[in-house]
C-alpha cells in the first residue's frame, strides 16, 4: 500500500518557508498537495563515498526509507549517461548524471522568482521528473502549462507520474531550444537546465512584459540565474539575480576535454607572469565572469605526479588554449592560438577587483536577435558582447 505522505509534504513546506525559499501561500499549497515520491519512479541514484552511484528503487525499499529519500533536502539523480535508470542495475556504478529531481529549495526559489499571477501561462523547458510541472499545474491549472523535454524516455516517465498525480498537461518531446512548435505566446518561460545563452526563440515566445528565467553559463559551477523581461521591441533586459546550477541542455552540452593535456599545450605562442591567481576561478562570481570573458572556453584543473596543479582553459572551436601554473612565487601563463583566453579573463577579474568585487547580482544583461550583452556598472573591462551566429 502506498503510504500517505501528507505529513512529509507539510514538513517540507515548513522547511522551505523557514529558509525563505517558499513565500507565496499559493505555492505552499502546491507543495503540500503534490507527492514528490510519485516523480522518482522507478528509482534514484545516491552518491557513494568512492564516487560511484548506488541505485535505490521504490519497489526495493521499505516504504519509510523511500519516503525519507523522497523528502530529503537534496537533488536526486534519476538517470545516468542518458539511458541508465536505477531499476536496471543492482550494485553501485559509475556514470554521469543526465536527469534528476532538483533539490526542492531550488525549485521553489525559481518558481517564486517568476512572480507568477493567477491566470498566466507558463512554458517550462526541461520537464525532467515532472515534479516542478505538477507544482505549476496545481497553481495555474494544467491547461496553462506547457513543458518540453528532449529525452523521450524521461518525458514518458514524467507523463506517467503527472497522470498518477492527477495532472494532464501538454508535454512536447524534442529540443526545447528550438522553441514551441505552435508559436504560442507565454507570460512566463522557465528553464530547468543550463544554457550557454538564452535562445532568442524563447524571447519570441514570451509576451511583451513577460519573464524568462534561466541558468546561463557553460561550466558546471559559477553559473548565474538570469531573469529578463521581454520588451515591446523584441528585446529583453534584466539581470543575474543569483547563483544557480543545473545540468546543461543536451543540445548545448560540450564533450569534456580529454587526452594528454600537456601535449595539447606543448607549443605556446606566448608566456608571461600573471598577477591573477587561477584559484580565483574556484570562486563562484569570478568563475561566472570568466565565462563571460571567454564564453567558448572550458576549464580543466589537473595535478601532476609531483603535486603541481595546472589550470587549463581550452576553446577547441577557436583552437586556443591557456595553461596557468604556479612556482611558489607567483603564476605563469602560457597561451596558444588566435584567441588569448587568459588575457580576457585576467582583464575581467582585474576590473572586478578594482570595482570592489561586486556580487554576481550586479551583472545586467540585454538580449537581442543578434547578441547578448552583459555589463557591471560603467567599467569598460566589465562589459561583454556575445554575438549570435
Amino acid at each position: 500500500m502506498t503510504p500517505d505522505t501528507a505529513a512529509e509534504r507539510r514538513a517540507l513546506a515548513d522547511r522551505l518557508e523557514a529558509s525563505g525559499h517558499l513565500v507565496n501561500p499559493a505555492w505552499r499549497a502546491a507543495v503540500e498537495a503534490v507527492p514528490r515520491e510519485l516523480f522518482l519512479h522507478p528509482g534514484v541514484f545516491l552518491p557513494t563515498e568512492d564516487g560511484r552511484w548506488r541505485p535505490v528503487t521504490a519497489l526495493g525499499s521499505r516504504p519509510e526509507d523511500w519516503t525519507a529519500i523522497a523528502y530529503s533536502d537534496q537533488s536526486l539523480v534519476t538517470q545516468l549517461d542518458g539511458h541508465l535508470t536505477a531499476d536496471q542495475v543492482a550494485h553501485p556504478v559509475t556514470g554521469f548524471p543526465t536527469s534528476s529531481s532538483t533539490v526542492p529549495a531550488t525549485v521553489l526559489s525559481m518558481i517564486e522568482a517568476l512572480d507568477i499571477e493567477d491566470g498566466q501561462s507558463v512554458l517550462e523547458v526541461g520537464t525532467g521528473t515532472g515534479y516542478s510541472t505538477a507544482l505549476l499545474c496545481h497553481r495555474l491549472g494544467e491547461d496553462r502549462v506547457a513543458t518540453i523535454e528532449v529525452d523521450p524516455y524521461v518525458a514518458a516517465r514524467a507523463d506517467a507520474a503527472l497522470e498518477t498525480a492527477g495532472y494532464s498537461t501538454w508535454t512536447v518531446t524534442g529540443d526545447g531550444l528550438l522553441g514551441h512548435p505552435y508559436r504560442a505566446l507565454y507570460d512566463k518561460v522557465i528553464a530547468t537546465c543550463a544554457v550557454r545563452r538564452i535562445p532568442y526563440s524563447w524571447v519570441r515566445q514570451t509576451r511583451p512584459g513577460g519573464t524568462i528565467l534561466a541558468t546561463v553559463g557553460p561550466w558546471s559551477y559559477g553559473t548565474g540565474l538570469a531573469k529578463v523581461t521581454v520588451l515591446e521591441d523584441g528585446t529583453a533586459e534584466g539581470r543575474i539575480i543569483g547563483r544557480s546550477s543545473f545540468m546543461p541542455a543536451r543540445s548545448q552540452a560540450v564533450p569534456p576535454v580529454a587526452g594528454d593535456l600537456s601535449a595539447r599545450t606543448a607549443y605556446a605562442d606566448t608566456e608571461r607572469r600573471t598577477t591573477i591567481p587561477p584559484k580565483m576561478l574556484e570562486e563562484w562570481t569570478p568563475a561566472f565572469l570568466a565565462q563571460l570573458a571567454a564564453p567558448d572556453a572550458q576549464l580543466v584543473k589537473t595535478a601532476a605526479d609531483d603535486g603541481q596543479v595546472v589550470h587549463y582553459l581550452f576553446a577547441p572551436n577557436r583552437e586556443s588554449f591557456a595553461a596557468i601554473t604556479g612556482d611558489g612565487n607567483g603564476w605563469t601563463v602560457r597561451q596558444g592560438g588566435p584567441v588569448a583566453l587568459w588575457d580576457a579573463v585576467e582583464r575581467a577579474l582585474t576590473g572586478w577587483t578594482k570595482a570592489g568585487r561586486p556580487e554576481i547580482s550586479a551583472v545586467q544583461l540585454r538580449l537581442t536577435i543578434r547578441s547578448h550583452e552583459y555589463w557591471i556598472g560603467e567599467e569598460p573591462s566589465l562589459r561583454w558582447e556575445h554575438r549570435l551566429a
